[in-house]
């Protein structure tokens, strides 16, 4: 949809293999076996700030993971990890990257090779640990009757006849909460920043997370929403807890944009097409936590609940690599963002030609 801007570096085609095969300095490696998720390692001790806090700051792009499905697919069965044969059989698709991304410099072009930036070799086989099956719970009845009922670009047989039959990134507008936290197919870079009593969360794509951590702010009175929510944090030792509630609700009774769970929540493990529809109510509340286990790596860990919409809450957890040399570029969705007007010009000409076709088959005007 509004995929026009590349916005983020271009990797070198050496550094994007050599970050492809291997793993992250720090990250969890996986146990002997391979049904077993342990728990996150809190021994690492961060350099602090000059006023005591664990030191977050850097730049954390989330591309290594952006090929890691939310819930698990169902060839690793119980397995929280790859096998080493699995592993290698995804060299494959590294060496088609590769090529991708050197055809494109021979050619002086730029297409997918340097707009996707997947980066493949990754041992988890879901974002997803809790449940502990790898798969996200199951929607209740009537979360799923409003998801089937979404109208997004991504939802199929959609006719578009007005701005309200996007949703929120369409129109470049937001991501959503806790969407904007997990990895896209783009624009994945993550920026922490600290200061006595707060820490902010600068989003590569559509946003801005401020967030005290001293205990000043109360939340926000209910009536009162946001598409990234109102966020407290405090710390718990060397881990950053932040508790977020007031997230924007949205579903297709009201015909408001959905606040997007979704990108890339894949609901067809439960028999249930993939699209990005994922309603939210106004008791959806997420709970992160964001540990460093070595001097360039942070496990984040973000537990969702929402009884409106989920029948049990979930848990994703994954590793954030520090990369310093990572450029944010500016995230301009809506300039020259025509899109939006195209879907609906040609969902009403097309409305208007099948009318035309009917009308002269009964020999009317």
């Amino acid at each position: 949809m509004n995929h026009r801007h590349l916005g983020h570096r271009l990797f070198a085609a050496g550094a994007v293999i050599a970050a492809m095969l291997a793993a992250p300095a720090a990250a969890q490696e996986p146990p002997a076996d391979l049904t077993v998720m342990p728990p996150v390692p809190t021994d690492f001790q961060p350099k602090r700030t000059s006023w005591g806090d664990p030191d977050l700051r850097g730049t954390w792009p989330i591309n290594d993971v952006a090929e890691m499905p939310v819930s698990r697919p169902e060839q690793y069965g119980n397995r929280f990890w790859k096998t080493e044969e699995e592993l290698a059989a995804e060299q494959a698709r590294v060496e088609q990257l590769e090529q991708a991304y050197e055809r494109e410099e021979q050619e002086e072009t730029i297409g997918s090779g340097h707009w996707i930036e997947y980066l493949a070799g990754q041992r988890r086989t879901s974002m997803v640990v809790d449940p502990a099956d790898g798969k996200l719970p199951a929607m209740t009845p009537h979360a799923e009757a409003l998801y089937r009922a979404g109208r997004s670009s991504w939802t199929p047989n959609t006719e578009f006849d007005w701005v309200t039959d996007f949703d929120s990134w369409d129109r470049c507008i937001s991501r959503g909460f806790p969407a904007s936290m997990l990895p896209f197919r783009y624009n994945n870079g993550i920026r922490i920043y600290q200061t006595p009593g707060y820490v902010t969360i600068a989003l590569e794509m559509l946003g801005t997370r401020i967030i005290p951590v001293a205990g000043q702010l109360e939340p926000w009175p209910e009536p009162v929403e946001a598409w990234l929510g109102s966020s407290r944090g405090r710390w718990e030792g060397n881990t950053l807890v932040i508790e977020t509630t007031n997230i924007k609700t949205g579903d297709s009774a009201t015909h408001d944009m959905f606040a997007r769970n979704g990108s890339p929540l894949n609901m067809a493990t439960r028999g249930i097409p993939p699209w990005n529809t994922i309603p939210t109510s106004a008791q959806a509340k997420v709970v992160e936590r964001l540990t460093m286990t070595g001097e360039n790596t942070i496990t984040y860990e973000m537990t969702y609940s929402d009884p409106i919409v989920f029948t049990a809450p979930w848990t994703v957890r994954f590793d954030w690599t520090r990369d310093e040399s990572y450029d944010f570029f500016e995230y301009a969705c809506h300039e020259g963002n025509v899109q939006v007007r195209n879907y609906i010009t040609a969902s009403r000409a097309g409305r208007l030609g099948t009318l035309t076709a009917e009308q002269l088959e009964e020999g009317g005007d």
